[in-house]
């Protein structure tokens, strides 16, 4: 799958998640557990806006063919996984990791249990990705100064001196730690 088909297909996945984030609020009134169906509305709906901005840079990160496809997948896994879990809950009017929103309401058992799967799948998922935040900086980091194209500059006499370009740098390593492993990292 090349950039450009990738970014295409993160702006169209985004704006379908801030679809179904809209109609989780159309029908919101419909759910068993009001709370968490507002919070199952905002997810879609920001996770939409996430991914439609995401598909907007895409072509600015350097991934490899492997990279490209796992930070896709893990994106999407990421959002639509996030605001499923959430209507889940919603619909089943689960306390499962959400006891603020679940408004004193308890699923059967099994309900929570499925509820508490979901949460924990995303969660560990996004923890995976940000616990790539250190690796990711050092890759920025230990770029050489000389190499053609490079983003940041170490120089060796003050140790820490910085081109003006590490605040970009910085904001598209950020990205990419949102989405994953930090191996082979290539930010032009």
């Amino acid at each position: 799958m090349s950039i450009e088909d990738t970014k295409r297909r993160l702006i169209w996945h985004g704006m379908f998640l801030f679809l179904l984030g809209l109609l989780t609020g159309f029908i919101e009134p419909q759910f068993k557990n009001l709370r968490m169906a507002l919070a199952a509305h905002l997810e879609g709906v920001m996770n939409g806006t996430f991914v439609v901005a995401l598909g907007a840079v895409w072509s600015e990160l350097r991934f490899s063919a492997r990279q490209n496809v796992a930070a896709y997948w893990t994106a999407l896994y990421g959002t639509y996984g996030n605001w499923a879990a959430t209507t889940l809950a919603a619909v089943f009017g689960t306390a499962a990791l959400s006891p603020i929103t679940s408004a004193g309401q308890h699923g059967q058992l099994w309900q929570e249990n499925a509820v508490t799967a979901a949460f924990m799948s995303v969660g560990s998922q996004l923890s995976l990705a940000r616990s790539s935040c250190s690796g990711a900086s050092a890759a920025l980091y230990q770029r050489r100064a000389d190499a053609p194209g490079a983003m940041l500059s170490i120089e060796a006499a003050s140790g820490a001196s910085y081109r003006h370009s590490a605040l970009r740098s910085r904001i598209r390593a950020c990205v990419f730690l949102a989405l994953g492993s930090s191996r082979g990292l290539s930010i032009q």
